[in-house]
């Protein structure tokens, strides 16, 4: 007989059980605005970037249309970290940069005025709710239409919409992209509107293509894929995404090319996975998704019969490290070694006790380090 501990919390991923499917609310994606394959150096928009060393933050889920209180509180430190040695290079939004549908009118307050004294160039993949549209605005609009203007412009430039902020358009091909640095080549995926995201098509060959590229091209590079719907989760509001592990496995097994690690926004909370697969390998998952909507996702208790972990699908994965009652977000260090690259995240939370702009800095929560050998180049 089992008996189950009060207030034991998962240690796996979990489903939501009886989730209703929307696969209808899927949209059509909007057309690139670069040129194929969508890659973009980071040199082109920090010229001179190179050395031995590459740090920079990731958050997602930042907007929040009722209160902006914990926004402007994330902001204010990823600002802090500025003041010491490894300072960060950008900014990688991991979407859910405005709530609810991706209205051009939500981008002044939810994402220029908070990060108007960010001093560094901000990347991002589209969120759900970047992406869904409002059909009750007087102005008619289409997926994506407000988030291309500000992330992906043919040329930098200034933001009608933006109220007067100084930071000007980021330039990305298009809304699934990848971003070459020094030290790592990050593939930035859409997840479309879907609760649990669906990759269709055009894009997931292009990842395909994309995993052959980096791994025969740069087997010296730390490979970094990024992907608004979690994966793997274990919080009460949504749970693992079937379709997107399905979606990994798949592109995995056709290339016999995996990521180092894989980061994801999507789910209000902190999460740090483990997979081991049956060649040993183990890729993290992590899960940065506390960035500012106010309302944060708990981890799911064994004793909620709401929940499952019973799936195949989550063989060999384990929660290492949450943190589901405050707001933070990461910063990721990449170091060249003699025995490959290193890469670090670290994870930072914010004080809970009082909103006040009269705080102690973040406090470091969870670090967590691999070594990235070189690949065997492909055939």
């Amino acid at each position: 007989m089992t008996f189950l501990v009060a207030n034991q919390k998962y240690t796996v991923p979990v489903i939501k059980k009886d989730q209703p499917d929307d696969s209808f609310k899927f949209q059509n994606l909007p057309d690139p605005t670069g040129k194929y394959p969508y890659r973009l150096s980071l040199d082109k928009v920090i010229p001179g970037k190179a050395g031995d060393t590459l740090a920079f933050h990731m958050v997602g889920d930042t907007g929040s249309l009722r209160s902006p209180d914990f926004q402007k509180l994330v902001a204010a430190q990823l600002e802090d970290q500025f003041q010491v040695e490894e300072k960060p290079s950008f900014l990688y939004h991991l979407g859910d940069v405005v709530y609810n549908h991706g209205e051009i009118e939500r981008f002044e307050r939810q994402f220029f005025e908070p990060y108007k004294h960010y001093p560094a160039p901000i990347f991002a993949i589209p969120g759900n709710h970047d992406s869904d549209v409002n059909p009750d605005n007087p102005v008619p609009y289409t997926s994506l239409s407000a988030f291309m203007q500000v992330f992906c412009a043919r040329e930098a430039g200034a933001i009608a919409f933006s109220g007067g902020s100084e930071r000007q358009s980021m330039i990305q091909p298009n809304m699934y992209w990848v971003l070459e640095t020094p030290l790592a080549n990050i593939i930035g995926l859409h997840g479309n509107v879907t609760k649990y995201g669906a990759i269709r098509g055009e894009q997931e060959q292009w990842f395909v293509e994309q995993l052959r590229w980096a791994a025969s091209r740069h087997p010296d590079k730390a490979l970094i894929v990024c992907i608004h719907h979690a994966p793997y989760s274990a919080d009460i509001n949504h749970g693992a995404s079937i379709p997107m592990i399905e979606f990994f496995e798949r592109s995995y097994a056709e290339t016999g090319v995996r990521p180092d690690i894989v980061f994801s926004g999507h789910v209000h909370n902190y999460q740090r996975f483990s997979k081991r697969y049956d060649d040993g390998a183990e890729v993290p998952f992590i899960v940065a998704g506390a960035g500012g909507y106010d309302e944060l996702h708990a981890v799911a208790e064994v004793s909620d019969e709401r929940f499952t972990s019973k799936n195949p699908l989550f063989e060999g994965v384990e929660l290492k490290n949450f943190c589901d009652t405050k707001h933070g977000f990461l910063k990721v260090i990449l170091s060249r070694k003699p025995e490959g690259v290193e890469l670090v995240t670290e994870y930072y939370t914010i004080p809970h006790e009082m909103i006040t702009e009269d705080f102690s800095p973040a406090a470091l929560f969870d670090r967590n380090l691999i070594v990235i050998k070189n690949r065997k180049t492909l055939a």
